[in-house]
Protein backbone atom coordinates (compact mmCIF):
# COMPACT_ATOMS: atom_id res chain seq x y z
CA UNK A 1 0.00 0.00 0.00
CA UNK A 2 1.54 3.65 -1.21
CA UNK A 3 2.11 6.09 1.80
CA UNK A 4 3.26 9.83 1.83
CA UNK A 5 6.33 8.23 2.76
CA UNK A 6 7.09 6.42 -0.58
CA UNK A 7 7.24 9.81 -2.36
CA UNK A 8 10.17 11.75 -1.75
CA UNK A 9 9.67 14.73 0.83
CA UNK A 10 12.53 16.70 -1.82
CA UNK A 11 13.18 15.19 -5.45
CA UNK A 12 16.08 16.82 -6.80
CA UNK A 13 15.42 16.22 -11.10
CA UNK A 14 18.26 16.26 -14.09
CA UNK A 15 19.97 19.52 -12.15
CA UNK A 16 22.89 21.13 -13.61
CA UNK A 17 24.78 24.54 -13.25
CA UNK A 18 26.83 25.99 -16.14
CA UNK A 19 28.32 29.40 -15.31
CA UNK A 20 28.76 32.36 -18.01
CA UNK A 21 31.98 31.62 -19.98
CA UNK A 22 32.10 28.16 -19.00
CA UNK A 23 32.01 25.96 -21.61
CA UNK A 24 31.21 23.14 -19.70
CA UNK A 25 28.61 22.49 -16.45
CA UNK A 26 30.32 22.57 -12.67
CA UNK A 27 27.56 19.94 -12.68
CA UNK A 28 24.49 17.96 -14.89
CA UNK A 29 21.96 15.44 -14.00
CA UNK A 30 22.27 15.54 -10.55
CA UNK A 31 19.26 14.04 -9.33
CA UNK A 32 18.17 12.40 -5.63
CA UNK A 33 15.62 12.24 -3.23
CA UNK A 34 14.84 12.95 0.48
CA UNK A 35 12.62 11.86 2.96
CA UNK A 36 10.78 13.66 5.19
CA UNK A 37 12.54 13.72 8.77
CA UNK A 38 16.18 12.25 7.02
CA UNK A 39 19.43 13.31 7.71
CA UNK A 40 21.41 13.74 4.11
CA UNK A 41 25.06 14.32 4.26
CA UNK A 42 26.73 15.48 0.66
CA UNK A 43 30.39 15.10 0.27
CA UNK A 44 32.83 15.79 -2.83
CA UNK A 45 35.92 17.32 -3.64
CA UNK A 46 36.24 21.28 -3.70
CA UNK A 47 34.58 22.64 -7.36
CA UNK A 48 32.28 19.72 -7.96
CA UNK A 49 29.49 21.95 -6.42
CA UNK A 50 28.27 21.17 -3.27
CA UNK A 51 27.59 24.77 -2.54
CA UNK A 52 25.69 25.97 -5.97
CA UNK A 53 23.71 22.95 -5.42
CA UNK A 54 22.71 23.92 -1.61
CA UNK A 55 21.88 27.36 -2.41
CA UNK A 56 19.48 26.25 -5.61
CA UNK A 57 18.24 24.09 -2.64
CA UNK A 58 17.67 27.61 -0.37
CA UNK A 59 16.43 29.38 -3.71
CA UNK A 60 19.61 31.29 -3.27
CA UNK A 61 20.60 30.76 -6.88
CA UNK A 62 19.05 29.30 -10.37
CA UNK A 63 20.02 26.05 -11.55
CA UNK A 64 20.65 25.89 -15.60
CA UNK A 65 18.71 23.04 -16.28
CA UNK A 66 16.30 20.58 -13.78
CA UNK A 67 13.64 21.37 -10.82
CA UNK A 68 13.86 20.73 -7.34
CA UNK A 69 10.46 19.89 -5.60
CA UNK A 70 10.42 20.10 -2.16
CA UNK A 71 6.22 19.12 -0.43
CA UNK A 72 4.71 19.21 -4.18
CA UNK A 73 5.87 22.62 -4.76
CA UNK A 74 8.91 23.78 -6.95
CA UNK A 75 11.45 25.61 -4.99
CA UNK A 76 12.19 29.08 -6.48
CA UNK A 77 13.57 31.97 -4.23
CA UNK A 78 14.46 32.00 -0.66
CA UNK A 79 11.28 31.01 1.56
CA UNK A 80 11.31 30.80 4.92
CA UNK A 81 9.88 27.03 4.76
CA UNK A 82 13.68 26.22 3.92
CA UNK A 83 16.56 27.46 7.14
CA UNK A 84 20.44 27.99 6.17
CA UNK A 85 23.20 27.94 8.19
CA UNK A 86 26.18 29.33 6.93
CA UNK A 87 29.88 28.84 7.05
CA UNK A 88 30.24 31.94 8.76
CA UNK A 89 27.79 32.46 11.31
CA UNK A 90 26.48 35.15 9.22
CA UNK A 91 25.04 37.22 12.46
CA UNK A 92 24.45 40.85 12.83
CA UNK A 93 26.99 42.26 15.34
CA UNK A 94 24.96 44.83 16.58
CA UNK A 95 22.10 42.44 18.04
CA UNK A 96 21.93 40.58 21.34
CA UNK A 97 21.82 36.78 20.70
CA UNK A 98 17.98 37.25 21.52
CA UNK A 99 17.28 40.13 19.26
CA UNK A 100 19.37 37.86 16.38
CA UNK A 101 17.04 34.83 16.96
CA UNK A 102 13.96 37.42 17.29
CA UNK A 103 14.37 38.92 13.88
CA UNK A 104 14.06 35.92 12.46
CA UNK A 105 11.08 35.16 14.46
CA UNK A 106 9.01 38.46 14.22
CA UNK A 107 10.18 37.74 10.17
CA UNK A 108 8.23 34.35 9.98
CA UNK A 109 5.01 35.73 12.55
CA UNK A 110 4.89 39.26 11.64
CA UNK A 111 1.56 39.24 13.76
CA UNK A 112 2.77 37.35 17.11
CA UNK A 113 2.76 39.44 20.02
CA UNK A 114 6.06 40.44 21.85
CA UNK A 115 5.73 38.08 24.75
CA UNK A 116 4.89 35.36 21.94
CA UNK A 117 8.12 36.08 20.36
CA UNK A 118 10.06 36.38 23.63
CA UNK A 119 9.15 32.49 24.85
CA UNK A 120 9.78 31.04 21.26
CA UNK A 121 13.61 32.46 21.28
CA UNK A 122 13.77 31.74 24.64
CA UNK A 123 12.90 28.11 23.85
CA UNK A 124 15.59 27.76 21.01
CA UNK A 125 18.24 29.22 22.83
CA UNK A 126 17.90 27.11 25.33
CA UNK A 127 17.95 24.35 22.59
CA UNK A 128 21.23 25.07 22.21
CA UNK A 129 22.47 25.79 25.44
CA UNK A 130 23.05 29.16 25.16
CA UNK A 131 20.83 30.77 27.60
CA UNK A 132 23.43 32.77 29.95
CA UNK A 133 24.77 34.50 26.90
CA UNK A 134 20.95 35.46 25.49
CA UNK A 135 22.04 39.45 25.89
CA UNK A 136 25.40 39.10 24.94
CA UNK A 137 26.24 40.59 21.16
CA UNK A 138 28.14 38.46 18.97
CA UNK A 139 31.81 40.07 19.66
CA UNK A 140 31.71 38.80 23.60
CA UNK A 141 30.83 34.80 22.26
CA UNK A 142 33.05 32.32 21.21
CA UNK A 143 33.18 30.82 17.66
CA UNK A 144 31.30 27.64 18.89
CA UNK A 145 28.82 29.87 20.11
CA UNK A 146 28.03 32.11 17.45
CA UNK A 147 27.70 28.76 15.21
CA UNK A 148 24.83 27.87 17.85
CA UNK A 149 23.17 31.23 17.49
CA UNK A 150 23.14 30.81 13.98
CA UNK A 151 21.71 27.29 14.65
CA UNK A 152 19.23 28.37 17.20
CA UNK A 153 18.04 30.96 14.45
CA UNK A 154 17.42 28.52 11.87
CA UNK A 155 15.36 26.26 13.81
CA UNK A 156 13.39 28.81 15.41
CA UNK A 157 11.57 29.54 12.58
CA UNK A 158 10.54 26.09 12.36
CA UNK A 159 11.63 25.26 8.23
CA UNK A 160 10.39 22.43 6.63
CA UNK A 161 13.86 21.66 5.71
CA UNK A 162 17.32 23.18 7.23
CA UNK A 163 20.08 23.59 4.84
CA UNK A 164 23.54 23.16 6.61
CA UNK A 165 26.74 24.29 4.55
CA UNK A 166 29.85 23.15 6.33
CA UNK A 167 28.54 24.65 10.05
CA UNK A 168 31.64 23.39 12.00
CA UNK A 169 34.50 23.41 9.64
CA UNK A 170 36.06 26.31 11.29
CA UNK A 171 36.27 25.20 14.83
CA UNK A 172 38.41 22.60 16.71
CA UNK A 173 37.04 19.29 17.28
CA UNK A 174 36.02 19.56 21.12
CA UNK A 175 33.26 22.65 19.83
CA UNK A 176 32.41 20.52 16.80
CA UNK A 177 31.80 17.60 18.89
CA UNK A 178 29.49 19.30 21.07
CA UNK A 179 27.59 20.99 18.23
CA UNK A 180 26.98 17.79 16.58
CA UNK A 181 25.70 16.98 20.09
CA UNK A 182 23.08 19.45 20.27
CA UNK A 183 22.26 19.33 16.48
CA UNK A 184 21.74 15.34 16.58
CA UNK A 185 19.98 16.27 19.87
CA UNK A 186 17.43 18.77 18.60
CA UNK A 187 16.83 17.09 15.05
CA UNK A 188 15.67 14.28 17.44
CA UNK A 189 13.39 16.23 18.85
CA UNK A 190 11.98 18.00 15.75
CA UNK A 191 12.33 15.46 13.03
CA UNK A 192 13.92 17.87 11.10
CA UNK A 193 14.88 16.68 7.58
CA UNK A 194 18.12 18.01 6.95
CA UNK A 195 20.97 18.75 3.65
CA UNK A 196 24.54 19.19 4.78
CA UNK A 197 27.59 19.84 3.08
CA UNK A 198 30.15 18.28 4.46
CA UNK A 199 34.57 17.59 3.83
CA UNK A 200 34.58 15.01 6.61
CA UNK A 201 34.11 11.25 6.77
CA UNK A 202 33.56 10.55 9.66
CA UNK A 203 31.16 13.64 10.80
CA UNK A 204 29.03 12.13 8.01
CA UNK A 205 29.06 8.65 9.68
CA UNK A 206 28.18 10.03 12.60
CA UNK A 207 24.90 11.99 11.79
CA UNK A 208 23.96 10.88 8.35
CA UNK A 209 20.97 8.21 7.38
CA UNK A 210 21.99 8.75 4.02
CA UNK A 211 25.40 10.28 2.32
CA UNK A 212 25.32 11.29 -1.31
CA UNK A 213 28.80 11.04 -2.83
CA UNK A 214 29.59 13.66 -5.76
CA UNK A 215 31.86 12.92 -8.78
CA UNK A 216 35.03 15.39 -9.66
CA UNK A 217 33.86 18.44 -11.38
CA UNK A 218 33.62 19.99 -14.55
CA UNK A 219 30.40 17.67 -15.02
CA UNK A 220 30.46 16.37 -11.50
CA UNK A 221 27.42 14.62 -10.52
CA UNK A 222 25.79 12.24 -7.55
CA UNK A 223 27.34 9.27 -8.49
CA UNK A 224 26.52 6.95 -5.21
CA UNK A 225 23.80 6.95 -2.88
CA UNK A 226 25.14 5.54 0.53
CA UNK A 227 22.85 4.03 3.10
CA UNK A 228 24.15 4.26 6.24
CA UNK A 229 22.90 1.30 8.19
CA UNK A 230 24.80 1.96 11.44
CA UNK A 231 22.45 2.36 14.39
CA UNK A 232 21.20 5.48 15.08
CA UNK A 233 21.85 5.48 18.64
CA UNK A 234 25.40 6.96 17.44
CA UNK A 235 28.49 7.80 19.66
CA UNK A 236 31.52 8.94 18.89
CA UNK A 237 33.36 6.77 21.56
CA UNK A 238 32.23 3.93 20.70
CA UNK A 239 31.32 4.09 16.90
CA UNK A 240 34.58 2.35 15.46
CA UNK A 241 32.91 -0.69 17.53
CA UNK A 242 30.17 -1.06 15.49
CA UNK A 243 29.90 -3.95 13.40
CA UNK A 244 30.19 -2.59 9.87
CA UNK A 245 31.80 1.07 10.25
CA UNK A 246 35.60 0.50 8.85
CA UNK A 247 33.45 -1.26 5.95
CA UNK A 248 31.24 1.64 5.21
CA UNK A 249 34.33 4.42 6.30
CA UNK A 250 36.70 2.32 3.60
CA UNK A 251 33.77 2.65 1.31
CA UNK A 252 33.43 6.66 1.26
CA UNK A 253 37.40 7.27 1.99
CA UNK A 254 37.81 4.72 -1.30
CA UNK A 255 35.43 6.77 -3.23
CA UNK A 256 37.00 9.93 -2.54
CA UNK A 257 40.42 8.80 -3.22
CA UNK A 258 40.47 7.59 -6.70
CA UNK A 259 36.38 6.77 -7.89
CA UNK A 260 35.67 10.66 -7.75
CA UNK A 261 38.45 11.25 -9.72
CA UNK A 262 37.30 8.47 -12.56
CA UNK A 263 33.71 9.56 -12.54
CA UNK A 264 34.20 13.02 -13.25
CA UNK A 265 33.78 14.81 -16.49
CA UNK A 266 30.12 12.80 -16.72
CA UNK A 267 30.97 9.18 -16.66
CA UNK A 268 29.10 9.25 -13.54
CA UNK A 269 25.46 7.41 -14.24
CA UNK A 270 22.97 9.93 -14.27
CA UNK A 271 20.45 8.31 -11.86
CA UNK A 272 23.16 6.91 -9.00
CA UNK A 273 22.27 3.36 -7.50
CA UNK A 274 22.25 2.78 -3.65
CA UNK A 275 24.60 1.01 -1.63
CA UNK A 276 25.07 -0.36 1.70
CA UNK A 277 28.54 -0.90 2.38
CA UNK A 278 28.10 -1.93 6.31
CA UNK A 279 25.43 -4.54 5.88
CA UNK A 280 27.27 -7.71 5.16
CA UNK A 281 29.67 -6.48 8.07
CA UNK A 282 26.73 -6.13 10.32
CA UNK A 283 25.00 -9.49 9.07
CA UNK A 284 28.13 -11.87 9.71
CA UNK A 285 27.88 -10.33 13.26
CA UNK A 286 24.57 -11.45 14.22
CA UNK A 287 21.24 -10.88 14.99
CA UNK A 288 21.93 -7.73 17.14
CA UNK A 289 23.57 -5.67 14.55
CA UNK A 290 20.49 -6.64 12.26
CA UNK A 291 17.74 -5.63 14.44
CA UNK A 292 19.42 -2.27 14.66
CA UNK A 293 19.79 -1.66 11.22
CA UNK A 294 17.27 1.43 10.20
CA UNK A 295 14.74 0.55 7.15
CA UNK A 296 14.15 1.87 3.89
CA UNK A 297 12.62 4.61 4.14
CA UNK A 298 14.75 6.46 7.06
CA UNK A 299 13.15 7.26 10.05
CA UNK A 300 13.75 9.85 12.09
CA UNK A 301 17.62 11.19 12.92
CA UNK A 302 19.96 9.90 15.53
CA UNK A 303 19.68 10.40 19.51
CA UNK A 304 22.81 12.35 20.71
CA UNK A 305 26.28 11.26 20.54
CA UNK A 306 28.78 11.76 23.44
CA UNK A 307 32.35 12.48 22.91
CA UNK A 308 34.71 13.24 20.38
CA UNK A 309 37.09 11.01 18.17
CA UNK A 310 40.07 12.32 15.05
CA UNK A 311 37.92 13.46 11.93
CA UNK A 312 39.27 12.38 8.35
CA UNK A 313 38.84 15.45 6.12
CA UNK A 314 38.66 16.28 1.89
CA UNK A 315 40.12 18.58 0.48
Amino acid sequence: MSTERDAPFLQVQGLGKTYPGSSEPVFNEVNFGIARGEFVCIIGHSGCGKTTILNVLAGLEEASQGTVIMDNREVSGPSLERGVVFQSHALMPWLTVRQNVAFAVKSRWPEWRTEQVKLHVQRYVDMVGLSPAIDKKPSQLSGGMKQRVGIARAFAIEPKMLLLDEPFGALDALTRGTIQDELLKICSATHQTVFMITHDVDEAILLADKILLMSNGPVARVAEVVRNTLPRARQRASLHHEPGFYELRNHLVDFLVSRSKELSGGRAPAHPPEVRPADAARRAAGPTAEAAEPANDAPPPASPAASVTPLHRVA
